[in-house]
């Protein structure tokens, strides 16, 4: 990580201040001010074993509320995603999917930052790829604008292993280029939900016989007060039918999704590179809702973390704010957490509780005492 601050009067460490924002966290703090009563909690021992430097005078002294707030709105933001993205990707386990081959499945998708918009600037918005199974957050980029986010598809992509992975993405990010480049470039599969963008495809979808194809797996979901049946029926897409006008397409998907209370129906197409002996209709049916993973983390991030409620918006500080949440859920997460505020409220008092968490331990290093 490279420091943003001038040499002349840097006291602290980056890798200090850093760790204890991540500490804080885990802890479940929501703002700057959180994180820097946090760091007034912990104890000497605490403060050692993060980093924090003993005076001359022989005192240790946490930093403040104002050196973190600087340091996160300066902090090279590409940097720190792909810190913390290389960190959870070396910690996560027991993250594929379904399947004999028990591939990694990883959702895209943005989310924009609503507090920290201001008159003279707007939201920041944030593309991230997140692994289906447990909500680890692997790559992260600022886009600017939700209409941005596919030209940052393949650079957010870029450093993440994607080799036998099936990455999901709604019709937004169904384009040619991106899902040519995921197949040739990256040895990925995928599976594209195909709408009105793609119309020729989505017409060519719609078209296939699906009246003579019986269904093939089922599913019913209740949750947040509703009741959902889904069916799916997937077709081989044969290249003497003429095919289907997208790159690397093996399997057209239909999905039938109805809601008890309202009898709403809806029905959607997908495409998939996977082909009929690589996958089944259950394991694409999983893959399709498992997509929403990335939403439930966006919800984890505004209801217990309070993002959109954060008014931070200085420099960097937002989409830094947003990457310490990250890494937060997607390590508890990977410990086995399965109610993060339940979890965060478990450890937020003792600010020592967070420290083996991150694999920090609490000795002092003798060469920084």
């Amino acid at each position: 990580m490279p420091d943003p601050r001038s040499r002349h009067g840097r006291w602290y460490p980056l890798a200090a201040i850093l760790l204890v924002c991540a500490c804080a966290a885990v802890s479940g703090a929501r703002s700057v001010d959180d994180i820097a009563e946090w760091a007034d909690r912990a104890s000497e021992a605490v403060l050692t074993a993060v980093g924090v430097c003993r005076h001359p005078l022989r005192w240790r002294r946490a930093p403040s509320r104002t050196t973190i707030g600087r340091v996160l709105a300066a902090v090279d933001g590409d940097a720190l995603d792909r810190a913390v993205g290389a960190y959870l990707a070396a910690r996560k386990t027991g993250d594929t999917g379904p399947g004999p081959d028990r591939r990694q499945v990883i959702a895209v998708d943005g989310k924009s930052v609503k507090g920290s918009a201001r008159l003279t600037a707007s939201r920041r918005h944030l593309l991230c790829a997140v692994t289906h199974h447990r909500a680890v957050t692997l790559a992260q980029a600022e886009v600017g604008a939700k209409t941005n986010e596919t030209a940052h598809f393949q650079p957010l992509l870029e450093p993440v292993d994607l080799t036998g992975s099936v990455v999901t993405f709604d019709a937004l990010h169904s384009v040619q280029a991106n899902v040519t480049w995921l197949v040739e470039t990256k040895n990925a599969h995928y599976v594209a939900m195909i709408k009105a963008n793609q119309p020729t495809a989505h017409r060519q979808l719609a078209a296939l016989p699906w009246r003579d194809i019986a269904v093939q797996h089922t599913a019913t979901v209740t949750g947040h007060g509703r009741r959902e049946s889904r069916s799916i029926k997937t077709c081989g897409i044969a290249d003497h039918l003429g095919g289907i006008a997208f790159p690397h397409a093996r399997l057209a998907i239909r999905v039938h999704r109805r809601r008890r209370q309202t009898g709403r129906r809806e029905t959607v197409y997908a495409v998939t590179s996977l082909d009929a002996h690589q996958t089944t209709p259950a394991e694409l049916a999983t893959a399709i809702r498992g997509h929403w993973t990335i939403e439930a983390l966006h919800h984890v991030r505004d209801v217990t973390f309070a993002e959109d409620a954060s008014t931070v918006h200085t420099g960097t500080a937002p989409r830094a704010m947003a990457t310490f949440r990250n890494l937060a859920i997607g390590l508890l997460k990977t410990l086995g957490a399965a109610n993060i505020a339940k979890t965060t409220r478990a450890i937020r008092d003792p600010p020592e509780r967070a420290l083996p968490l991150l694999g920090i331990t609490n000795n002092p290093d003798p060469q920084r005492t």
